[in-house]
C-alpha cells in the first residue's frame, strides 16, 4: 500500500488531541504508515490549515508516549495535513474534501485507502454517512479501499443500536464499518487468544470441569470529571460494561475459531453473547448490584460524591458502579459463573481478568493441620501495567509443613524490554490494512444490548420491587453488596 488518507470528523474534540493524532505519529515512528499519508481534519471550528498543523504539533509533543527526537516524522505528518471547515451537513465542504482526495489518487496514479473516522457524537453519524454517500465518497467500486471508523457509544439501548446500524447500512456495507472499542487494541487482550490457544497446559483445562469462576474487573479511581453531562445520561453499565467488559468476557469464553480471520473470530464472540442466559426482570436484584460513589478519599485526597459533581442532576439515579453475575449456558461453561464489575472512584485503577480454578482434594494435608489453602488463579492484567500472573501454592522454607500462595508473573515491559503500543495505534493500523478482526460487528453490538435490556427494565420500574441504588465511599472497592454476589458462590471476595 503506497497511499492512505485519514479524515477525522470532529477533529477539534479531546479524543483526537489525546489519542488519535499521537497514535498516527507513533505509527510513523515505527515506519508502519504508507509512504504517502495524509491526515485531514473536518469540523465546524474556524481553523486554518496552519492552525490544524499547530494542533498536531502540540498534540504530539504533549500526548505522544514517545518524545519527539527526530523531527522528520512530525514534519512528514504536518506536510500531509489539511483542515476542512464546515457543518457536518455542508455538502459544499464534502465536495471540497472529495476533490482533494481525488487529487491524491491522480498524483499517485493509484487509488489510496480512504478512512473516515467519525469522532463525533452519534447524533451526527447519520448526516455524515449520508453526505459521504451523496458526494460519491462511499462508491460501490471503492468499497475495498473505503472504511468508516465509528466511535462509541453505539446506541444507548437495543432499539437505538438497531436504528443506528440501519442508518449506517443505508450508506455503506457492513464490511466498510469499523466500530472501535479501544480495549480490544490492548496487547494483553490480544495476547489472551494466543495464551489460550497456543499453550497445551492451559487449553485442556479451560472449562467447567477445572474452573470455578471467572472475574472481570474494570475499575477506575477517577470520577466523572468533565464527562458528567454525558455520563449522567449513560451510567457505568452503558459506558463500560456493554462494550469493554462484555468484549473481554467473549474472549475468555469463546470457542477456538477455525482460523484468525475477522469473521471467524467474531462469529465465536457472537455465539458467547447469545449463550449468556438472559435474566428475568424479577432476578435482577439478586444478580446485579448498582451503586454510586459518595464522598471519600482517593490517595489521601478528598473526593466529592457523585451527586455533588458539576453537571449531575439533583435527582439522578445513574449508577457509577455495577457488579453482576452472568451465566454462559453452553457445554464448556455450564455452571461456571462469570462475575463482572465496573466502577468509578474505586480504590485504584485496575482492569483485570481472573480465572479461578477449583480446589484439589486436601486429604493429603489433614494430618499436617492444614485445613484449606487458596485456589490457583490465572490473572490477565490489562491496565495500568500489562502482564500475566499465576497464583500457585508452594511450601515456604523451614522444618514445618506449610502451604503458602506465591505468584509467578511477568509484565510485557520487563519481558520484552519495550513499551507496549497504545491501543489506538493497533486499531488504526488494522483499519489501514483492512483487518476488522478487533472491531465489533453489528450483531455483536445488538446481542450485547439485548443482554442488558432486562436490567434497564428493572431499574426503570416503579414500586417496592425496584432494585436499590447502594452507596460506597470514594476510595473503596464498592458497596459490601457487591461482595455478597461472589460470596454466595465462593468463600473469597473480589480479586483486588
Amino acid at each position: 500500500m503506497s497511499a492512505c488518507s485519514v479524515v477525522i470528523f470532529g477533529v477539534t474534540g479531546d479524543l483526537s488531541e489525546r489519542k488519535l493524532i499521537p497514535a498516527v505519529y507513533n505509527l510513523g515512528i515505527d515506519k508502519l504508515l504508507p509512504t504517502k499519508f495524509n491526515l485531514y481534519g473536518f469540523a465546524r471550528r474556524n481553523w486554518s490549515r496552519e492552525d490544524f498543523q499547530k494542533v498536531i504539533e502540540n498534540s504530539v509533543k504533549n500526548n505522544s508516549r514517545r518524545a519527539v527526537e527526530d523531527t522528520s516524522i512530525l514534519n512528514h505528518l504536518l506536510s500531509g495535513a489539511d483542515y476542512f471547515e464546515g457543518d457536518f451537513d455542508s455538502k459544499e465542504t464534502y465536495l471540497k474534501l472529495k476533490q482533494r482526495l481525488d487529487e491524491v489518487d491522480q498524483a499517485e496514479g493509484s487509488k489510496a485507502v480512504r478512512i473516515f473516522y467519525l469522532s463525533t457524537s452519534p447524533e451526527y453519524f447519520d448526516v455524515i454517512a449520508g453526505q459521504l454517500k451523496e458526494v460519491g465518497l462511499l462508491e460501490e467500486q471503492d468499497k475495498s479501499r473505503t472504511r468508516v471508523i465509528v466511535e462509541k457509544p453505539f446506541g444507548h439501548n437495543l432499539k437505538s443500536a438497531k436504528e443506528l446500524n440501519s442508518v449506517l447500512l443505508k450508506s455503506m456495507d457492513e464490511s466498510q464499518i469499523y466500530r472501535i472499542d479501544h480495549y480490544l487494541g490492548k496487547e494483553t487482550v490480544q495476547n489472551l487468544l494466543v495464551f489460550r490457544f497456543s499453550n497445551g497446559i492451559f487449553e485442556p483445562i479451560w472449562n467447567r470441569k477445572y474452573i470455578s469462576h471467572v472475574e472481570i474487573s474494570v475499575c477506575e479511581s477517577i470520577g466523572v470529571g468533565s464527562r458528567a453531562g454525558y455520563f449522567d445520561k449513560a451510567g457505568i453499565l452503558r459506558d463500560v460494561v456493554q462494550n469493554h467488559a462484555l468484549q473481554l468476557l467473549t474472549l475468555v469464553a469463546m470457542e477456538p475459531p477455525v482460523d484468525f480471520s475477522a469473521d471467524s473470530v467474531r462469529d465465536e464472540k457472537v455465539k458467547v453473547l447469545r449463550s449468556i442466559k438472559r435474566l428475568a426482570i424479577d432476578d435482577v436484584a439478586s444478580k446485579i448490584v448498582r451503586a454510586r460513589y459518595l464522598s471519600g478519599k482517593i490517595e489521601n485526597q478528598p473526593a466529592i460524591g457523585y451527586l455533588g459533581e458539576k453537571g449531575v442532576a439533583d435527582n439522578s439515579e445513574t449508577e457509577t458502579f455495577v457488579a453482576m453475575e452472568l451465566s454462559v449456558d453452553n457445554w464448556r461453561w455450564s455452571g461456571v459463573p462469570f462475575f463482572v464489575r465496573a466502577g468509578k472512584r474505586l480504590k485504584r485503577r485496575m482492569t483485570e481478568i481472573s480465572v479461578h480454578y477449583r480446589s484439589t482434594p486436601q486429604l493429603f494435608f489433614r494430618k499436617e493441620n492444614i485445613d484449606e489453602f487458596e485456589n490457583n488463579v490465572l490473572s490477565f492484567q490489562i491496565q495500568p501495567e500489562e502482564g500475566i500472573k499465576v497464583k500457585v501454592n508452594a511450601k515456604p522454607p523451614g522444618q514445618k509443613m506449610k502451604v503458602m500462595p506465591v505468584n509467578l508473573d511477568f509484565t510485557y515491559k520487563e519481558a520484552y524490554g519495550v513499551e507496549t503500543p497504545e491501543a489506538y495505534e493497533r486499531l488504526i493500523l488494522d483499519c489501514i490494512k483492512g483487518d476488522p478482526t478487533l472491531f465489533t460487528r453489528n450483531d455483536e453490538i445488538e446481542q450485547a444490548w439485548d443482554l442488558l435490556e432486562p436490567i434497564f427494565a428493572a431499574w426503570n420500574s416503579k414500586g417496592p420491587m425496584k432494585p436499590p441504588i447502594f452507596g460506597y465511599d470514594a476510595g473503596t472497592w464498592g458497596p459490601p453488596a457487591s461482595d455478597e454476589i461472589i460470596l454466595k458462590h465462593d468463600k473469597s471476595s473480589w480479586s483486588n
